[in-house]
């Protein structure tokens, strides 16, 4: 399998939030900031790219009736380490993301990949697509929290973005404001997506 492809795939062609729409439970909850989304996607990632790299090592020795339950254990072996090491460096972001930290272990996304792609491909590819599905799933969350932070409290990582007096729309850093902007991204991408499909067609029958 071509690594660059699978890098893409997770990126733009099958990004986790705006494609396959899933991990939207910490999309909607972490956003409000992007130092918050950036802490959220790292984490994700570190555990996404290292249980499909450990699943696929063992995928030969579990037996198919337990798989599910060992790629669990697997999974959360990694979210117990990523949040032993927050919680020890990086105490504020630790305290901020609260239970979404351990949530992380049914994260559909990284439970999805592990028994869609990693338990049926080497370690090599299964570790480009936890890559992939890393950046697509950290970069998604960056675009959703920058957007919620800057018309939400008119400040990007905290320092102020607009003039001092902006209004600011509030509802954008609570609940419904998140749901708005994931719905008007996921309409954009799609949009943008069929407008490059039909530019491809309309070439293709020039020819």
């Amino acid at each position: 399998m071509n690594h660059f492809k699978a890098l893409a795939n997770g990126i733009w062609k099958e990004n986790p939030i705006f494609v396959i729409v899933l991990g939207l439970c910490p999309a909607l909850a972490v956003s409000t900031s992007v130092e918050n989304a950036i802490g959220m996607g790292i984490a994700a990632s570190f555990v996404l790219i290292m249980s499909n790299v450990i699943i696929s090592l063992i995928k030969g020795f579990v037996p198919n009736k337990i798989r599910i339950p060992c790629f669990i254990v697997v999974i959360a072996s990694f979210v117990v380490l990523v949040e032993l090491v927050m919680e020890a460096y990086f105490t504020s972001l630790y305290h901020t993301l609260g239970i979404f930290i351990p949530l992380i272990v049914v994260n559909c996304i990284i439970l999805g990949r592990a028994e869609a792609f990693a338990s049926k491909n080497g370690v090599i590819a299964s570790f480009f697509d936890g890559v992939g599905m890393g950046l697509g799933f950290t970069l998604a969350l960056l675009i959703i929290a920058t957007i919620r932070e800057i018309l939400g409290v008119n400040k990007f990582f905290g320092m102020l973005f607009f003039p001092k007096g902006f209004p600011a729309a509030a509802i954008m850093i609570l609940p419904p404001g998140g749901f708005l902007i994931v719905g008007m991204l996921m309409g954009l991408y799609t949009w943008n997506k069929n407008r490059l499909r039909l530019k491809q067609l309309n070439a293709g029958k020039t020819r």
